[in-house]
């Protein structure tokens, strides 16, 4: 244990090295001699003694219901969010706080913002009755410099709990200039109250029948039910090496901060510690992955594979086999993800991957998140495969019974050497002789546990991940655990960039022509809209997909073939409409982002993104690589009337540039990291407190660090980290033996 150090004259202890003469700070306020923490002397013994003695993990696992206050009722409430158990809810983190510290006078309330200020009721209140039946209590309210006039929606008891000459603390978004102000629905709590004013207050993600200040009970209740911490997963020397505070102190504020300094001190604590187990435990993983034999490879010289193709492979392209060929011929099993833009021709890195497992007697399973996709490859592949003597077969949900049957038993026998299809290759009678590879395409579009399910066939075969979505080194780093990354940074000779352009309504009527121009020369227009249909509520019906379909079709262009795709459609019917569009059968396909992942269409020119400031960079790049796949020069055309000068910046980024990696990059910088992959797709824990956008020098800091414990201690065996590891097993499913 490190000494408590009191200072002198605010009587605080510290923890830290150095001398206990430090300056009179009180409250959260950092000791810069000791570069630590100033806290309460009282509470500081409850975090020492937390530290020293701890508790059972058992404690965190009590079931939510029988926490003081919470119930049956609101247990299943909070289940929606996650959160059964004590553990689950002290870690349910505010997504963000609101300082109700500082008390304004009315005529400085900052006009458009919520704020406090205190105020006597002038009045009695007043109740009057409105459209709809419904009630609205208005009242008076003021101070020495200002008046303030409150109303309440739907709150009629207020008219009876209120009264003249009581003086409370408001805390709402004023409305209004100089002295007479207005606000609707403030927060309003006596003076001297402050349960809801005077402090720093959470603000919680919620669901139906959880209020703030439901969740703020709940929370306060479980810190007081667990004063007695577990041990601090932090190892001592870390925690004193980062300059950082007790866990207990950390979840106490990170809920409740004394202070904004406190706050601050907490979250980056959190923060290291979520990313410092992260960093541990992919250390864990590769050393695991490293101890398990591969399937043994042959090494074959691939010349006889590159002449076979009808073109030139790329430098990048070459460069990506040979890190595979290099992976499967390694005694262990390859877990490597190819990732490149559009078009940069990942397919013939993992056609030569087959080719190489196929040399070595090996099967090869590839799964593509869609049927069209998967026939789009076996279209591609088989033709290729075909000229060394190696079948393919293409299974999906729509396959004949009687063509499913002859499948399964060239599987089993071993006489298909790559099986091409979607979740179709899951089910249990898909059965193989010797499963050597499996090929993810569009991982994002795969859970975690499809992927290990494929992989699962086979004994450690060798696993292959593909990905159109440009993630910069770093984040992918962490995004993708133990893979190891290549990356195909250039396109194959002839790809033509798109040429990009954001516009406004203005243009609508010339764009209308630039789109009936380009049907008339015989191509094809992908509209993208972000939301589904006319129930989504929202004032433009270019935003609802249903309504701007049906919009185009009987009004804009009634003489052209308008199709509909969304993603609330049947999956058959989606298959049904997508070939159809790829078959010259529709001029115009009007569509969610479910075309983000998609059939090649060559003869599709022009790609339209209505409201596009409601996108992602990475999102809309992709969205733009549905276009310019033939020889045509192709167009993006992003729409938005956004005058938000950061939304401008962002879709100008887009349009100047067609190397994905940058826009990942500065999509990164500006949304952070979750338009990168779909909800927990990637197979990581969920980050709580971090936040990868604007953390990543402290993920930098907790992987130095976390790779300096895991070189003294590769597994963990020692008896002081043994509480590290129990946390790092209960992060991740080891016993998979990959998060991919």
């Amino acid at each position: 244990m490190p000494p408590l150090l009191v200072c002198r004259g605010c009587r605080a202890a510290c923890v830290g090295d150095g001398v206990p003469d430090v300056p009179r700070r009180r409250g959260g306020r950092l000791c810069p001699p000791l570069f630590s923490v100033c806290f309460p002397f009282q509470n500081m013994l409850q975090w020492t003694k937390t530290a020293r003695e701890g508790t059972s993990v058992a404690d965190l696992n009590t079931d939510i219901r029988f926490i003081k206050g919470v119930g049956e009722t609101r247990a299943k409430a909070l289940e929606k969010l996650h959160i059964r158990t004590l553990g689950d809810l002290i870690s349910y983190y505010p997504r963000r706080w609101e300082d109700r510290t500082k008390l304004f006078p009315i005529r400085d309330l900052p006009e458009g913002e919520y704020a406090c200020c205190r105020a006597m009721l002038a009045q009695e209140p007043t109740a009057h009755r409105i459209s709809g039946g419904q009630t609205v209590v208005k009242v008076r309210a003021v101070d020495e410099g200002g008046v303030l006039d409150i109303t309440f929606f739907h709150q009629e008891y207020r008219k009876n709990a209120l009264h003249r000459g009581e003086t409370y603390i408001f805390y709402g978004r004023a409305e209004g200039g100089g002295i007479r102000r207005r606000m609707a629905n403030p927060l309003l709590e006596k003076e001297g109250g402050q349960q809801l004013t005077g402090r720093i207050m959470p603000v919680y993600p919620l669901t139906a029948g959880i209020t703030q200040i439901m969740m703020a009970k709940a929370v306060r209740q479980g810190l007081d039910e667990c004063r007695d911490l577990p041990e601090d997963v932090l190892p001592d020397e870390i925690r004193r090496a980062h300059h950082l505070c007790y866990a207990g102190f950390a979840l106490e504020n990170i809920h409740f901060p004394t202070s904004p300094e406190a706050l601050d001190t907490a979250r980056r604590r959190l923060v290291f510690e979520e990313l410092f187990l992260l960093s541990c435990g992919l250390s864990l993983l590769r050393q695991r992955r490293e101890s398990v034999h591969g399937l043994p490879c042959r090494a074959a010289d691939m010349s006889d594979f590159y002449a076979a193709l009808p073109f030139a492979l790329t430098a990048a392209q070459r460069r990506a086999i040979g890190d595979a060929v290099g992976d499967m011929t390694s005694g262990r099993p390859m877990n490597r993800l190819c990732q490149g833009d559009v078009g940069s021709g990942k397919t013939m890195v993992a056609a030569a991957c087959v080719w190489f497992a196929a040399r070595s007697g090996w099967q090869s399973a590839l799964m593509a998140p869609t049927e069209i996709l998967a026939r789009q490859h076996y279209e591609n592949l088989a033709p290729l495969f075909a000229r060394f003597g190696l079948r393919c077969a293409l299974l999906t949900g729509s396959t004949p019974a009687r063509e499913r049957r002859g499948i399964l038993e060239g599987l089993q026998a071993g006489d298909i050497a790559l099986c091409i299809g979607t979740h179709a290759l899951l089910t249990e009678d898909v059965t193989y002789n010797a499963l050597g590879l499996v090929i993810t395409d569009e991982q994002h579009r795969f859970g975690v546990d499809q992927r290990s399910a494929l992989s699962r066939k086979g004994s450690s075969p060798h696993l292959l991940v593909l990905s159109a979505t440009p993630i910069p080194r770093t984040l992918a780093l962490i995004i993708y655990g133990d893979l190891d990354v290549s990356v195909i940074d250039e396109l194959p000779p002839g790809r033509q960039p798109v040429d990009t352009f954001v516009v406004g309504e203005k243009y609508r009527l010339r764009l209308n022509a630039f789109i009936r121009k380009q049907v008339a020369e015989g191509h094809q227009v992908f509209v993208i809209c972000p939301l589904v249909g006319e129930e989504d509520d929202l004032p433009d019906e270019r935003k609802a997909v249903t309504a701007y379909a049906r919009q185009l079709r009987e009004k804009t262009f009634p003489d052209l073939r308008v199709s509909l795709l969304h993603g609330r459609m049947k999956a058959g019917e989606k298959e049904k409409v997508m070939a159809a569009f790829a078959a010259g059968e529709s001029d115009i396909l009007v569509s969610t982002t479910v075309v983000e992942v998609g059939v090649d269409v060559p003869n599709a020119t022009l790609m339209v993104v209505e409201n596009a400031d409601r996108f992602g960079l990475s999102q809309l790049h992709q969205l733009r690589g549905r276009v310019g796949r033939g020889k045509a020069q192709s167009y993006c055309v992003l729409l938005s009337d956004t005058q938000n000068p950061e939304t401008r910046r962002r879709l100008k980024a887009l349009a100047a540039t067609n190397d994905g990696f940058r826009i990942a990059e500065e999509d990164l910088k500006l949304r952070g990291p979750g338009d990168f992959f779909g909800s927990r797709q990637h197979g990581l824990p969920t980050l709580k407190a971090a936040d990868l956008s604007c953390d990543m020098p402290l993920l930098a800091e907790a992987r130095d660090a976390a790779q300096t414990l895991m070189a003294a201690d590769p597994r963990l065996t020692a008896p002081e980290h043994a509480v590290l590891r129990r946390r790092i097993q209960a992060l991740f499913d080891l016993n998979e033996g990959t998060l991919n």
